[in-house]
């Protein structure tokens, strides 16, 4: 079976790379337009219905990992990736919920709430290719979503146009910190990786899935508040 190289790995970010113009005004919407005090609240509740699913996404794809390690020379690495990962993870719904209760919001009501289609177009995708795929695909996910990170100035931005307390933004402070770096290390991980063309694709595919509903996503909760 055919390995890519390296090379490949280098047209999978520049396709993803693509998607940034598109996200990023996605997001400019979001942040600017009038009314972020009403719609920020929203975004915090459907970034919980993504976020939540991280630690049990890759999760899931580390168990599959582990049934594939036997003939499969990807599985392994990929695995003890994930496994470091989730722990880097873990805990981040639960910086959601301290910022959603900062602002007073109904906690128990926002939790039991159906998360959206759009939210469940994102992540369901994911547990289809990992369970009827491969694992490998999750990490297209992973490089769209920490690749697109907050940026330093976000939090200042919402405290001062919502008028919201400091602590309400902890998500968006830490994430700013974090993401990059870890963008990256899922970029390296990918580049080690011994991935079949199928499997290289796969990523692509996955990242672009990702991208394309994570602005959906914004959208929805711009037309919603």
């Amino acid at each position: 079976m055919d390995r890519t190289s390296g090379g490949s790995i280098a047209a999978v970010r520049i396709k993803l790379a693509l998607t940034k113009p598109a996200l990023q005004a996605a997001a400019a919407r979001l942040w600017q337009l009038p009314g972020l005090a009403q719609r920020y609240p929203a975004y915090l509740c459907a970034m919980h219905g993504v976020i939540r699913a991280s630690v049990p996404l890759m999760e899931l794809a580390a168990r599959r990992c582990a049934d594939r390690a036997a003939d499969d020379p990807v599985a392994g690495p990929l695995r003890q990736y994930l496994l470091r990962h989730i722990e880097q993870e873990r805990g981040h719904d639960d910086w959601l919920l301290a910022d959603l209760a900062t602002l007073g919001c109904d906690l128990p009501r926002r939790v039991a709430a159906q998360p959206s289609p759009t939210v469940a177009r994102l992540a369901g995708a994911q547990y289809y290719w990992i369970e009827h795929y491969h694992p490998v695909a999750l990490m297209g996910y992973i490089a769209v979503l920490e690749g697109n990170a907050p940026t330093p100035e976000l939090g200042d931005w919402i405290v001062r146009t919502a008028g919201v307390p400091e602590g309400a933004v902890r998500t968006a402070r830490e994430h700013a910190e974090l993401d990059t770096r870890h963008a990256e290390a899922a970029f390296h991980l990918l580049e080690a990786l011994p991935l079949t063309a199928a499997q290289t694709n796969a990523v692509t595919i996955s990242g672009l899935h990702t991208a394309e509903t994570l602005i959906r996503l914004f959208a929805d909760v711009v037309r919603a508040t």
